[in-house]
């Protein structure tokens, strides 16, 4: 049994029914993603950016070099010392 139905216009649109809509939490100016899973079409909500996407924007030269503990103590040291280090006059 269906879920919904839609019916497509001459112009190839579709509109998507209120309870589709709220499954899906989108409204207007929502993208949705169209993709083939095992031979069906599967329709989802899609997000902004993929992981990827963010991943790639915050390390472009690829995955950052594993740190020991100690480094990152001492970084956060570091941090500290010259966010919170008083002027000299």
């Amino acid at each position: 049994m269906a879920l919904a139905q839609s019916k497509v216009t001459a112009q190839g649109q579709i509109s998507v029914p209120a309870e589709i809509r709220r499954k899906l939490g989108v409204g207007p100016g929502s993208v949705l993603e169209w993709n083939e899973e095992d031979g069906k079409i599967v329709v989802r909500r899609s997000g902004r950016y993929t992981f990827e996407d963010v991943h790639r924007a915050l390390f472009p030269e690829g995955p950052p070099r594993r740190r020991t503990l100690k480094e990152l103590d001492e970084g956060k040291a570091q941090y500290i010392r010259e966010r919170y280090a008083r002027g000299r006059y």
